[in-house]
């Protein structure tokens, strides 16, 4: 029986049972390969990591659009780094009240491939008139941009390879500059129990430049280790803070139907566990 078995971790994985290779490559930056499992549905895996599955896809990409364009309640420019899968465009595509859709992806290879192996991702959202596909490494965008976004979504893979530099203080830094007033940074941020160290680290580096900082969380079944982070960072402390009866009528008011995200998850995926707390520095406050 061919099986696909998860290399991130040395003393710690997961293993897919292999219906169906449907595409195998070494891209430019990243081996990637694409296969059908039958509980799952079509799988995605770069560099050993497993990346996306059809079967709870929709947990991680809902949680890391909605949670920020509903809390900042008027985001009309939109940044997505990475995202190559297209499901997070998708999701962003969905409001009807953004404008503008920026998004940065280093490989080519990954987003053509999505389209044609995992076409349920993007659901047609890459022909929305609203985006620009750049294809480019997300740091060197931000370095040389010079417009400011609502919203900055990093769908990147972990720290490691091309997608190290999207964990690093210069593009914490970047981020916070191409931000306006009122924008929001969130970011992929691993599983704390088996990542402890880069909520530590994103922490550290967040908290110097962003008046409130924290992370969220949701429990994403292929990603192994428990409940999956988000990092949260934005100019505007109000913003984590909206009551949920604002939340409810902001996602009653979009007319979006979803199958995890909600006011009520919303607000409740800001609390933390104590461990990650303590690891943050965030004990004895919020």
């Amino acid at each position: 029986m061919a099986e696909y078995r998860e290399t991130l971790y040395e003393s710690y994985g997961q293993a897919f049972k292999i219906d169906k290779i449907l595409h195998e490559v070494r891209t430019e930056h990243q081996h990637l390969i694409i296969f059908e499992n039958q509980r799952l549905g079509r799988v995605m895996a770069l560099d050993g990591a497993i990346q996306t599955t059809e079967a709870d896809e929709f947990i991680y990409h809902e949680m890391l659009t909605h949670v920020p364009i509903l809390a900042h309640g008027l985001a009309r420019k939109i940044l997505i780094i990475g995202g190559g899968d297209g499901g997070m465009l998708r999701e962003v595509c969905r409001h009807s009240s953004v404008d503008q859709i920026t998004m940065v992806e280093i490989d080519n290879a990954v987003v053509e491939m999505c389209k044609a192996y995992l076409p349920n991702h993007s659901n047609g959202a890459y022909n929305d008139p609203r985006l620009q596909l750049v294809i480019d490494d997300g740091m060197n965008f931000l370095r040389h941009c010079t417009e400011q976004f609502d919203i900055i979504i990093s769908d990147c893979p972990d720290p490691q390879g091309p997608a190290e530099v999207l964990f690093s203080e210069d593009f914490y830094q970047a981020c916070h500059r191409c931000l306006t007033e009122k924008g929001i940074l969130v970011a992929q941020n691993g599983t704390p129990f088996m990542q402890l160290d880069e909520v530590k680290t994103t922490a550290k580096r967040v908290s110097v430049l962003f008046n409130d900082w924290h992370f969220y969380t949701a429990a994403v079944p292929t990603y192994i280790g428990g409940a999956m982070t988000f990092a949260w960072a934005a100019k505007d402390k109000v913003l984590r803070h909206q009551s949920l009866a604002l939340l409810r009528e902001r996602f009653a008011g979009s007319g979006i139907v979803t199958r995890y995200y909600n006011a009520d998850i919303h607000s409740a995926a800001f609390a933390l566990p104590n461990y990650v707390l303590q690891a943050i520095g965030k004990a004895d406050n919020s």
